[in-house]
C-alpha cells in the first residue's frame, strides 16, 4: 500500500536552515513546519539539521523543542557536524551517504532549501529563485558556482518541486528546462503579529532601535540584487527636490556580499546624517519598525517572492517594489509599481506612495490576507499525500 494511505508516512525534513538562519529559508522553514505539523498529526515528521557549532541557546533551538513538545508526531534529529561539512560531505564531494543512514526510515524527504542530501526516499525539494542565474551578476561567485552545479543535479533527482511564485516556477521551465509539470507554486504566508498597530505601542521602539521621526524602510541583506545603490541614488535625488524635508532613509539589514557599494554612495551623496543602517533586526521588532515607517522600499532586481514587502503591506505600511520577477504578483495594486533600473522612477514612486498612503494603508492589509501559512501548510500537506501516492 502506498505510504499516502497509511498512517504511519515519515517525512524528513531538512531543518538545517531553520536551526541556523534568522530570516529568509530559516524564517520560511520554521513558519511553514510550524503550521503544517499540528494540521495533520497522522503524518509524522522528522526535522533533522546540522548542528556542529549551534549554540545550545539558540532561539531556533528553543523553538524547535518547543513544536516537538507540543507535538507527539514529529522529533528532532541533529547531525553533530557544521552545516559547512555537511554541504562538502553531500554536495561537493557527493558522498553516496544516505540521510537514512543518519536519521533511520523515512517516506519521504522534503529539502526546503534548494538542494537535496542522498536519499532512497521520494524526494520533494523547494526552489525559492533563481537568482544565480537570472542576476548573475548579483550573486557570490563561490555560490553562484556551487549553486549552479548543486540545483540542476538536484532538480534530476527530486520527484516533484516547490516554487515560491508562478514567476519562479516559469524561470524553471525558461532557465532549466524543469517539466513545469511537476512544479507545484507554495505561496509563503504572513504572519498575523504584522498587522496595523497604535502609535503608542511602537513608540517605545523607536528609541530603542534609534530610528528617526520620519523615515524610508528597506529590510533585508545588504547585497547587489536588493538594489541599494540605486535606492539611496533615488533618496537623495528626494533630497535635492527638497521633497519632505526631515525625511531619513532606515536600511535594516546584515551585510551580505559585495556591499561595499552601498556604503560608497552614501558618502559620495553626501547623506551621511540621513542614511540610517541598522543591523538584522529581531522578528519581534518587526511589525512595530515596518509600523513607524512612512513607506516602505523595495526596488529589488529579482525576487523569487518578496516576504519582505508583503509583511509592510499586511503592517498598512505604503509600499514601493519593482514592477519585475514575482514582485507584481505578491502585492497586486496594493503598491507603487517601478522600474528599478532608473533612480529618478524610484524617487517618483517614493513620491506616489506618500501622497496615496490613505489608499495604501487600506488595500495593504486586504492584499497581504491572500496569504497564510495556513494555506501554505494545507497545500504542503497535499504535495506530501500526493507525493507518497502510486508511481
Amino acid at each position: 500500500m502506498a505510504a499516502a494511505l497509511n498512517d504511519r508516512m515519515i517525512i524528513g525534513v531538512d531543518y538545517t536552515a531553520a536551526a541556523w538562519q534568522g530570516a529568509g529559508i530559516g524564517r520560511y522553514t520554521r513558519e511553514l513546519l510550524a503550521a503544517a505539523i499540528p494540521r495533520d498529526r497522522a503524518l509524522r515528521y522528522v526535522l533533522f539539521y546540522a548542528a556542529g557549532g549551534l549554540p545550545p541557546n539558540s532561539p531556533y533551538l528553543r523553538d524547535l523543542a518547543d513544536l516537538c513538545a507540543a507535538n507527539p508526531n514529529v522529533r528532532a534529529r541533529p547531525i553533530p557536524i557544521s552545516p559547512r561539512l555537511l554541504t562538502i560531505l553531500w554536495q561537493r564531494l557527493r558522498l553516496p551517504i544516505p540521510v537514512e543512514s543518519l536519521i533511520g526510515k523515512i517516506d519521504i524527504l522534503h529539502a526546503p532549501d534548494f538542494v537535496l542530501p542522498p536519499t532512497r526516499a521520494r524526494a520533494l525539494l523547494t526552489v525559492h529563485d533563481l537568482t544565480f542565474m537570472a542576476r548573475p551578476e548579483t550573486a557570490d561567485a563561490g555560490l553562484r558556482r556551487y549553486l549552479m552545479a548543486a540545483v540542476p543535479r538536484s532538480l534530476r533527482r527530486a520527484d516533484m518541486v516547490l516554487a515560491d511564485s508562478q514567476a519562479t516556477r516559469a524561470d524553471l521551465g525558461r532557465l532549466l528546462g524543469v517539466d513545469v509539470g511537476r512544479v507545484r507554486v507554495l505561496y509563503p504566508g504572513v504572519s498575523p503579529r504584522f498587522r496595523p498597530l497604535p502609535a503608542a505601542a511602537c513608540e517605545p521602539l523607536r528609541a530603542q532601535l534609534g530610528l528617526p521621526e520620519s523615515f524610508l524602510l528597506f529590510v533585508g541583506t545588504l547585497e547587489p540584487r536588493k538594489n541599494l545603490v540605486r535606492l539611496i541614488e533615488a533618496f537623495g535625488r528626494l533630497s535635492d527636490m527638497g521633497a519632505h524635508p526631515g525625511l531619513s532613509l532606515v536600511i535594516a539589514g546584515r551585510r551580505g556580499w559585495l556591499y561595499e557599494e552601498i556604503f560608497a554612495a552614501v558618502d559620495r551623496l553626501g547623506l551621511a546624517e540621513r542614511v540610517y543602517f541598522l543591523d538584522f533586526i529581531d522578528d519581534s521588532h518587526l511589525p512595530g519598525v515596518y509600523n513607524l515607517a512612512r513607506a516602505f522600499v523595495y526596488p529589488s532586481l529579482y525576487e523569487g517572492f518578496g516576504l519582505p514587502a508583503l509583511e509592510a503591506m499586511a503592517c498598512g505600511t505604503p509600499v514601493v517594489t519593482a514592477n519585475l520577477s514575482s514582485l507584481p504578483e505578491v502585492v497586486g495594486d496594493a503598491a507603487v509599481l517601478v522600474d528599478p533600473l532608473n533612480p529618478d522612477v524610484i524617487a517618483d514612486g517614493i513620491l506616489r506612495a506618500l501622497d496615496d498612503a490613505g489608499r495604501l494603508r487600506a488595500a495593504g492589509p486586504i492584499q497581504a490576507r491572500r496569504f497564510s501559512w495556513e494555506t501554505a501548510a494545507d497545500g504542503l500537506i497535499d504535495t506530501y499525500r500526493a507525493l507518497a501516492g502510486p508511481r
